[in-house]
């Protein structure tokens, strides 16, 4: 993440444009003319392969940049960018930012941020591959609730625009055994689901199935940590 000063300062570099829901916010394959500094909302970003098979590689929130890797190098868009809910985002010109970042000496600040990606999808897939189903559920629930309402640890975020389908994709197991997943958070009081909400009822428990790693099988009926 960039400085609150930088990013207020990037804010100012473009016009503000609003998203629909479930709208391609950038396109895979187009060129990169420009990017955008998230506001407001959340997104998905995905692949799309030849076949038609679709690969999750990554939600983003307010504060994130977007489409910056095809500014920097040139090549047209790897992967596209799809409001989940309502968003808001300035768009940056191209030549307008890479001045602006050259200028102000932020390339190792870009890069740090692109490091700290990097090291995101590598403890994702470990978690793929590691970890049960519940435990890679929780988690990330409680990563989409910090890019929904950033450093709020109460009860009660609600997370809207994601159909069980995505969170599948983003967990990598079936729908239903997403559904099996979301109905012992819901027993053990952690969530409350409805059609395309998730609302965190009790951010303790959940942290609890979060960290339980070392204490389930790969079963997602295990019983449910200590409240």
């Amino acid at each position: 993440m960039l400085s609150d000063e930088t990013w207020r300062e990037l804010r100012d570099q473009g016009a503000t444009r609003t998203f629909r829901e479930r709208s391609v916010m950038l396109r895979q394959g187009s060129a990169g003319t420009h990017l955008l500094a998230l506001t407001d909302g959340l997104v998905k970003v995905v692949c799309r392969e030849p076949g038609g098979v679709v690969t999750w590689l990554a939600f983003r929130g307010p504060g994130d940049l977007l489409g910056e890797v095809s500014v920097f190098n040139g090549t047209p868009r790897t992967a596209e960018v799809v409001a989940l809910t309502p968003c808001s985002a300035v768009v940056l010109e191209a030549e307008r930012f890479r001045r602006y970042i050259e200028q102000r000496g932020l390339v190792m600040d870009l890069m740090r941020q692109a490091f700290s990606r990097l090291r995101e999808s590598d403890a994702h897939r470990a978690e793929l591959l590691t970890l049960p189903l519940i435990v890679r559920l929780a988690r990330t629930l409680l990563r989409l609730a910090e890019l929904t309402a950033p450093g709020d640890e109460s009860d009660g975020v609600r997370l809207t625009g994601l159909s069980q389908e995505e969170i599948a994709q983003a967990i990598g197991v079936t729908r239903n055994a997403v559904i099996t997943g979301l109905q012992r958070l819901r027993e053990s009081g952690a969530v409350e689901t409805a059609r395309r909400t998730i609302v965190i009822r009790d951010i303790r428990v959940l942290r609890a199935w979060a960290a339980a790693a070392q204490e389930m099988t790969s079963s997602p009926l295990s019983p449910s940590p200590a409240r």
